[in-house]
């Protein structure tokens, strides 16, 4: 891919990502179960900045992706407040940030993966679980290393485990679904 297309790219899935922060996922209904409520909209207990993160690998490739996700990195540690609780270099103590370092390693094997082979539905839904796994297990390896390190947490390592990977996989795995059908339209639209 050309340069300035992964520089386009990689901006696009910096602005992605920051606003994927704050924004949590819901599905709704389908339609043919509305009732006299109309829809019903369900959370999924995370927000869609895991779904940035992978959308960019897909349609951007690795270089763009990972670029896009060290911006992320440096805005959030200079003190301007993108992560989801705020920013600043304290944001190093937080449990989640390794998942956020995770970010970096994570989108660049999803882009990698996703140019790999040909452009299926299935090659990029694996590029995202690929992806996915990759920020997990950065993020439990930030996680057991920072527990073991003074000042020590007061919460169990296995509560933090759960908090951090356990519970948000299941609405995460929804979003990597979305993204790589959202992916694999956007790319026969682009023709990729």
């Amino acid at each position: 891919m050309p340069a300035p297309i992964e520089l386009i790219w990689a901006f696009i899935g910096l602005l992605l990502t920051i606003g994927g922060a704050f924004f949590p996922a819901f599905v709704t209904t389908p339609i043919w179960f509305g009732d006299e409520r109309g829809f019903q909209a369900y959370s999924l207990g995370v927000n869609y900045q895991i779904g940035a993160v992978l959308l960019v690998g897909c349609m951007g490739g690795k270089n763009a992706a990972a670029l896009s996700q060290i911006a992320y990195l440096v805005l959030g540690l200079t003190l301007w407040p993108v992560f989801a609780q705020g920013g600043g270099i304290g944001y190093l103590r937080e449990p989640s940030f390794g998942y956020l370092l995770g970010f970096v390693p994570g989108a660049w094997v999803c882009g990698w993966l996703a140019f790999k082979v040909a452009s299926r539905l299935e090659s990029l839904a694996f590029s995202c679980l690929c992806g996915l796994f990759t920020v997990h297990a950065i993020g439990l390896i930030y996680l057991i290393f920072t527990h073991s390190i003074p000042p020590i947490r007061t919460t169990p390592l296995f509560d933090e485990i759960l908090k951090y990977s356990v519970y948000p996989m299941p609405g995460q795995l929804a979003v990597v679904c979305a993204i790589a059908l959202l992916s694999f339209v956007l790319r026969r639209l682009m023709f990729y």
